[in-house]
């Protein structure tokens, strides 16, 4: 906690305000530390971060180039393992599948490897032979019946271990091939016999084609004894011997990096197979792998000084905007320090006007008592002496009477806080009750104050408090608009099945396109030392609050027509349920 505190306590020392410094200057020096304390918390970091990256990415670069060079060569290794033991399944559900007197009979055989062939590829001849080595039966381009394999080395390996998968070889049919052979023994008469078939090596092409690999780069497949087993693009064809390709034992993709035979520094990855004798390899010369690493050091210097360019450039226009928000926030603040001030005052006027108002009503009630027991007492008496002039006068206080009380209740309805309280209210009756205050004003300065009120106008669920404050408030403003002898008219009418309209218009000075996109806005005002600017926001706030909607129609010169639009239901909104 301590910490935060201190860091808080230097943040504010740095952007808080300069003692004794006032005005413009004030807020630029706001600005400079704000800057140079953003671009420290930036652009270190970003240094930092490039430096540690720079140092590390030799490390990071074997993980990143050399692992992907294993995955392929273990995908690889997968495919040709796939390959290899699917063909052997096969062999196996052949021999298993079939009885010996089956497989002996070549006609059966062929039949076998004529479906054999249309459902897998590879495949170049099949044969059965018996438990002394002999060729029993031959399916294929050849005639190898009665061949003799007893004195091979393959068939005491199938013999030991059941399996055989050999090397590539050309043997007597001169082009590339291996040899798949298993064999199978009936439990019943512990005799065995061998499945033998012949594959091309089209299919170890196409898994190093399928590799995809660049074309500076090479991958084949080699033996355990260093004999190619596929074409090499830099060491050679096929059966061709490389002794100096034979790696450490690894079932695993393992790399290593060396100068080969052509005094090239090249990266190898391979891994020995599972299931057979081959080894897969991937080269890639080593200046393939580098290049990398010098586009990511020109790319990360790009990288940092764009960075850099556009951190400085974010930096100074954020603490702009900052500032001058800042600069706007205080004069606002001061201005609405000196409005609430100024709304104290009026807070205070408007208790000591409902007071004097509640004062006067006392006397004004006696008055029209004493006044009333005049004319009672006068109507009593049919002889009174000028009865007729003296009931003249009594009415006259009456009436004077009257017209005090309507003025002190409208007074007291104006000044004194009241509840939200929705009812049923006839906008007619607020709009005359509210012009009743302007009259004075309106002759005064010799406005014409006209009314065109809707006969049908329906009846609305609303707030009669507010919705005085609102054509007040827009009236007031037409007034100011106006020059003495203009004209103000207000316009009801059944605008919609919802909503009814009202309009006040007036012929005074109107406001520009860029006023009006700011008349709303707390503070803005046009009368220069006279208006608070938040007359219009209050009003589109208590609108919008009731549920309704403002707009206005105005060009400089012509006037302005503010036009209200009020629901006739009142739906309770967010503000008044949250309150």
């Amino acid at each position: 906690m301590k910490f935060v505190r201190d860091t808080k306590s230097a943040f504010g020392r740095i952007v808080g305000s300069p003692e004794g410094i006032e005005g413009a200057k004030r807020y630029e020096l706001i600005r400079r530390n704000i800057s140079i304390l953003m671009l420290l918390i930036t652009i270190v970091p970003l240094l930092l971060m490039a430096l540690i990256n720079y140092l590390q990415y030799q490390s990071a670069l074997r993980n990143e180039i050399l692992e992907p060079m294993k995955v392929l060569v273990n995908k690889a290794k997968n495919s040709l393992e796939l390959f290899l033991t699917s063909r052997v399944s096969i062999l196996r559900f052949i021999a298993s599948a079939y009885k010996y007197d089956e497989l002996a009979d070549e006609k059966n055989l062929k039949r076998i490897f004529r479906v054999l062939r249309q459902e897998f590829e590879g495949f170049i001849d099949l044969g059965l032979i018996d438990g002394n080595g002999v060729q029993v039966s031959y399916s294929g381009p050849y005639n190898l019946r009665g061949q003799d394999y007893s004195g091979e080395a393959w068939f005491d390996q199938v013999r030991v271990n059941g399996m055989y998968v050999s090397d590539v070889f050309l043997g007597f049919r001169k082009l590339p091939h291996i040899v798949i052979a298993v064999q199978h023994s009936d439990g019943e008469s512990d005799s065995s016999w061998i499945v033998r078939a012949t594959i091309d090596t089209k299919r170890f092409d196409q898994i190093i084609t399928n590799m995809g690999i660049q074309p500076e780069c090479d991958a084949f497949i080699i033996n355990r004894s260093g004999v190619l087993q596929t074409e090499s693009k830099f060491y050679g064809q096929v059966l061709e011997k490389r002794p100096d390709l034979i790696f450490p034992l690894s079932y695993e993709a393992a790399v290593t990096e060396r100068v080969d035979s052509r005094d090239q520094p090249v990266v190898t990855a391979y891994s020995y197979s599972n299931r057979s004798d081959f080894v897969l390899m991937f080269v890639k010369p080593k200046a393939t792998v580098l290049k990398a690493w010098y586009t990511l050091k020109s790319e990360l210097i790009l990288v940092l000084l764009v960075g850099v360019i556009v951190i400085v450039i974010t930096v100074m226009r954020l603490t702009a905007v900052m500032v001058n928000r800042m600069r706007t926030s205080d004069e606002r603040r001061e201005l609405a320090f000196r409005e609430m001030q100024h709304t104290h005052k009026l807070s205070s006027i408007g208790r000591l006007a409902a007071g004097v108002a509640h004062e006067v009503n006392n006397p004004m009630a006696i008055v029209n008592e004493k006044a009333g027991l005049m004319k009672d007492l006068i109507e009593l008496n049919p002889d009174f002496p000028q009865r007729e002039k003296f009931l003249s006068l009594i009415t006259a206080i009456t009436q004077a009477v009257d017209r005090c009380r309507t003025i002190t209740h409208r007074l007291l309805g104006f000044a004194r806080r009241m509840d939200v309280e929705i009812q049923l209210l006839d906008v007619n009756d607020i709009v005359k009750e509210t012009m009743s205050f302007l009259e004075k004003e309106a002759l005064h300065r010799n406005i014409r104050l006209t009314m065109h009120l809707a006969q049908d106008l329906p009846r609305i669920s609303s707030d009669r408090g507010q919705l005085q404050q609102v054509f007040l408030n827009i009236v007031n403003n037409a007034f100011a608009a106006v020059s003495d002898g203009g004209l103000v008219s207000v316009t009801t009418w059944d605008h919609d099945k919802d909503n009814i309209g009202v309009s006040i218009q007036d012929d005074g000075t109107g406001m520009s396109d860029d006023t009006l996109k700011h008349i709303y806005e707390p503070f803005f005002t046009t009368k220069k030392g006279r208006g608070t600017g938040l007359g219009l926001s209050i009003t589109y706030g208590i609108v919008k609050k009731l549920g309704g909607d403002i707009d206005v129609q105005s060009k400089l010169g012509k006037g302005t027509r503010f036009i209200v639009y009020l629901p006739k239901r009142h739906e309770v909104g967010r503000e008044e349920q949250d309150g």
